[in-house]
């Protein structure tokens, strides 16, 4: 399969999204990055812009994502888009990449965590790389083991935090080094 023939799903936000991006355009992967109406974006390419309506596709209750997550979210519009602009990029991409921080209770800190869940329970191959352990780790369906993953579906969703450490866009670079080289 050639390059061209994969597909990054993200939301171009500033830090691991960005380097989701440039990384792909640097190995000819193809890149979709989905927003909604007003948000500024970091990386502006083969831009979505979802609708009302498509965004609703992604609504979910904000005290279920609180409770699943085990700490309170804003309830404000925008917090809502953003998850449900999550929503889309884990849907279309089958496998999951994200760069953050794992926290004891094996979720992922900030909005990248709701992300991750989501892809627990859609079921899908799941890694992230921890910045503070220097790792990535992929789920194994109870917990979290060290690996080191590549990119072996057609489609594949790139998040993160927008606090990219120097190892974390290492990270990055390496993941699409060992799937596309």
């Amino acid at each position: 399969m050639g390059n061209e023939e994969y597909c990054l799903y993200s939301g171009g936000l500033k830090g691991a999204e960005k380097a989701f991006g440039e990384c792909a355009q640097k190995h000819n992967v193809n890149e979709v990055t989905f927003t909604f109406e007003g948000h500024k974006l970091a990386r502006e390419k083969s831009v979505t812009i979802l609708s009302n309506d498509e965004l609703k596709r992604g609504d979910i209750s904000m005290e279920i994502v609180s409770a699943r997550m085990g700490r309170r979210y804003s309830t404000t519009d925008k917090i809502r888009k953003i998850f449900q602009t999550i929503f889309h990029m884990i849907n279309k991409g089958y496998q999951v990449f994200a760069i953050g921080w794992i926290q004891p209770d094996n979720t992922i800190k900030g909005g990248t965590g709701w992300g991750i869940e989501l892809a627990k329970f859609f079921n899908r191959p799941v890694s992230v790389f921890d910045q503070k352990m220097n790792k990535w780790c992929t789920w194994t369906g109870n917990e979290w083991a060290e690996d080191k993953p590549v990119i072996s579906s057609k489609t594949f969703c790139g998040t993160g935090t927008r606090n990219l450490s120097d190892e974390g866009r290492k990270a990055i670079e390496d993941l699409f080094s060992r799937s596309f080289s």
